[in-house]
């Protein structure tokens, strides 16, 4: 996008879809920036519906349980929402007033983090809207029957599929089933050790059409978020 078209895309939308994603395990089979991938598909595709604005990726985000495998690149908590917030402050200076942060990765903290973002924003500007979202939330209904493995939710079933059905290059072969044995409550150093294989659920019952049956489910989950926010005084 270029500055003219920039500025021409204000007289036809204010909304903003913010991807933000990982750089972080996803088991022997998938990319490192699975979730970044999977959030900026679903946006691309939501923008190409009805005008929207899509900002850049943020491929960054805070990973702790996947901390000590190999490939993970986890910022703080507070550098997540220090970006959040300069975005928005940017992007609001522009003339755009409805925010909506879509994260691939579904982390706790990370989705804290962005959500304690959100609530300082609307706090400070009573001018502008925001929605702080993961995909995981916006196709745990839709999506629901099309899942076999039960709580699938890292490099399994899931997150294969979607990646099989958009970035099917990317995709090296399957990896067994797997799910961690944190000991419950205890905080652990080495988090290899109680999950070995970086795949929660099963990547052998994913397939390229369930990927793209998932990826509708999240689009449509999304547009209907957009449709929300615009009918509802934040």
């Amino acid at each position: 996008m270029t500055m003219p078209e920039f500025e021409a895309g204000l007289t036809r939308t204010r909304i903003v879809l913010i991807p933000f994603g990982s750089v972080e395990e996803h088991g022997p089979h998938l990319p490192l920036s699975t979730d970044t991938f999977e959030a900026y598909q679903v946006c691309i595709k939501a923008a190409e519906r009805r005008p929207l604005f899509v900002a850049p990726p943020i491929h960054y985000g805070n990973c702790r349980s996947s901390a000590c495998h190999p490939g993970t690149i986890s910022i703080t908590t507070t550098t997540l929402k220090s970006l959040f917030i300069d975005i928005v402050k940017s992007l609001r200076g522009h003339g755009l007033d409805t925010f909506i942060a879509l994260s691939g990765h579904a982390g706790g903290a990370h989705g804290m983090a962005l959500q304690d973002a959100g609530e300082e924003l609307i706090a400070c500007y009573d001018d502008i809207s925001v929605a702080v979202v993961t995909e995981f939330l916006l196709a745990r209904d839709r999506a629901r029957d099309l899942i076999e493995t039960p709580g699938d939710c890292h490099a399994g079933e899931i997150e294969t599929s979607r990646i099989m059905h958009s970035h099917p290059e990317l995709v090296k072969g399957t990896a067994p089933a797997e799910y961690p044995s944190f000991p419950p409550g205890i905080l652990v150093r080495d988090k290899r050790r109680y999950w070995p294989g970086g795949v929660w659920g099963d990547p052998g019952k994913a397939s390229a059409e369930k990927g793209a049956r998932i990826e509708e489910a999240v689009v449509e989950g999304l547009l209907d978020l957009i449709r929300k926010i615009e009918g509802h005084s934040c």
